[in-house]
C-alpha cells in the first residue's frame, strides 16, 4: 500500500516516463519495468498468434474476440499494461485509432511472467485486475514454461489450472479450441528456467515519488 507521505503519482509520471520503460501506476505508486527479454516476447507473440487467428479473425474459430497487444488501461487512478488483452466484441466492437488508452476492463487479459516482474504481476497487478472486474486471466511464465488459468468468482481469483511443457490443453475462456503450450516456447533456445535459480528474481522498479 502507498506511503500517505509520498506524493501519489499522476499520469502525466507516466507520460514522462522514460520510452523505453513501460510505465504503470497502482494504488498511487509508479512502477517502472524493463523492455521483455526475447524469451517474454516470443511466448506473448506466438500466443497472440494461436488465439488471434480462430477468435479474433474468426479463422478455424468462432471469432468474436478483439485482441490488444499491451493496451494501457485506466481503472480509476491506475494505470496498468497488460501483455495481451482481449474484449469480446459485443462489448467493445472496435477501437478508436486516435486514443491511447482504454477505461473497460478486458473480459480476458494475460501476463507473461519475468524474473523482474513476477511480483508485480501477481502481488500487485493481479488484485487491480480483479477489483475492475477482468473476467478470466492467464500467466504465462516461459522461463518454467508453465500456464496458469484463472477465472474470476465473487471478486476474488479462483485458480483453475497449471499446464505445461508440451500439453496440449483447452483454457477458459477459450476452451474450445485446443491449444498446444509447445508452440509458446518453439522460437526460444536454451533450457527452462530452474526453481533454483530464482534467488533474486523478484526486482523490478518502483519509482518513489
Amino acid at each position: 500500500m502507498a506511503d500517505p507521505a509520498r506524493r501519489r503519482a499522476t499520469y502525466q509520471d507516466v507520460i514522462d516516463s522514460p520510452e523505453h520503460k513501460v510505465a504503470e501506476i497502482i494504488d498511487g505508486e509508479l512502477y517502472l519495468s524493463s523492455r521483455p527479454r526475447m524469451r517474454h516476447a516470443s511466448a506473448a507473440f506466438n500466443l497472440s498468434g494461436e488465439l488471434g487467428i480462430p477468435f479474433g479473425r474468426g479463422r478455424g474459430g468462432p471469432g468474436g474476440w478483439l485482441f490488444l497487444t499491451e493496451p494501457e488501461l485506466h481503472f480509476g487512478e491506475d494505470v496498468v499494461v497488460p501483455d495481451l488483452a482481449a474484449w469480446r466484441r459485443e462489448r467493445l466492437p472496435s477501437v478508436d485509432g486516435d486514443a491511447t488508452f482504454l477505461t473497460l476492463a478486458p473480459d480476458w487479459l494475460c501476463e507473461v511472467l519475468s524474473p523482474s516482474t513476477e511480483k508485480l504481476d501477481r502481488a500487485e497487478k493481479l488484485p487491480v485486475y480483479a477489483m475492475a472486474g477482468v473476467g478470466h486471466v492467464w500467466l504465462i511464465n516461459p522461463h518454467q514454461r508453465t500456464l496458469e488459468v484463472f477465472r474470476l468468482h465473487e471478486g476474488k481469483w479462483l485458480g483453475l489450472a497449471v499446464h505445461r511443457d508440451d500439453q496440449r490443453v483447452r483454457a477458459e475462456p477459450f476452451d474450445t479450441f485446443e491449444l498446444d503450450l509447445a508452440l509458446l516456447w518453439a522460437d526460444v533456445s536454451g533450457l527452462p528456467f530452474r526453481a533454483s535459480e530464482s534467488g533474486a528474481m523478484y526486482g523490478e522498479d518502483k519509482a518513489v515519488l
